[in-house]
């Protein structure tokens, strides 16, 4: 699969509907997860990738075929006003693939089969894939992998530059290591999973927002894709961590050495 002649890219960017990043998280009663009836907002990964798609769009010369952006997401109802926050970013149109909303939270395998089975109801029209490197609920950081995996494309994880060679038909991606950064040239068609130093995502304007409710939103049901997401893990229990205690003040070293001896520590020789 290589870009159309009608088209110059399309791009798919995955998001998910998350916890709030500032929401302090609480376990709900029943120790099964945590407190969900609270404020949701777009992944921050995954608004760092719209926000990408939209600046490759942006960074093209004036005259040049337009770059398609596609958003997508899955969830229950409500999942739909994440979608209308990617269109007021700036993508054109949207999938929701539908869940009911008692349904647990999808887990990283099903999400990638999802998503391999809308690129491939696109006829393999899709030339790259940008999505969060992991969501700030589960930190699985999966997805991302699973999906290279499965449709055989190259990938260039932990991104915090993308540079885009149309002519050659390829990306040069700078990613986050642990050792500093490492430059890779991955062919179309890609994935590309962002990390935070990418860009900063821009606050959509009043007019976007209003356009963004006219934008077209495709609603799809897992059964439409031929995928399960049945959950292959079993949560157990999930309990909060215990309590910090606070810290004593000592006056001396030997008092702090007799402090730690008498909690059990001993000199290493």
């Amino acid at each position: 699969m290589r870009p159309s002649t009608t088209r110059l890219l399309n791009i798919l960017v995955p998001v998910k509907r998350a916890v709030d990043y500032a929401v302090k998280i609480r376990v709900n009663p029943q120790q099964t997860g945590v407190d969900l009836n609270v404020k949701h907002s777009m992944n921050p990964f995954d608004e760092i990738a719209i926000e990408e798609a939209v600046r490759i769009r942006e960074r093209l010369p004036k005259g040049s075929e337009p770059v398609t952006i596609t958003a997508l997401t899955i969830g229950p109802p409500k999942s739909v006003e994440t979608l209308r926050t990617a269109l007021a970013m700036g993508a054109d149109a949207a999938f929701h693939v539908e869940l009911p909303e008692t349904a647990p939270a999808p887990e990283p395998l099903g999400v990638a089969k999802a998503v391999q089975a809308i690129i491939e109801k696109q006829q393999n029209s899709v030339d790259m894939v940008i999505l969060g490197k992991q969501s700030i609920d589960d930190d699985l950081g999966q997805t991302g992998q699973m999906l290279a995996g499965l449709l055989d494309w190259g990938q260039a994880t932990y991104a915090s530059k993308v540079d885009l060679d149309l002519e050659q038909k390829n990306a040069v991606i700078t990613r986050e290591i642990d050792g500093g950064l490492e430059q890779v040239c991955v062919k179309f068609p890609l994935i590309v999973t962002t990390d935070l130093r990418l860009n900063e995502p821009r606050y959509a304007s009043l007019p976007n927002i209003m356009k963004a409710k006219k934008k077209p939103v495709t609603k799809l049901t897992p059964a439409d894709l031929g995928v399960s997401f049945k959950p292959q893990m079993e949560v157990i229990k999930v309990t909060e961590p215990p309590k910090r205690v606070g810290g004593t003040k000592v006056e001396s070293v030997d008092e702090l050495v007799e402090k730690l001896k008498a909690a059990g520590f001993t000199a290493v020789s």
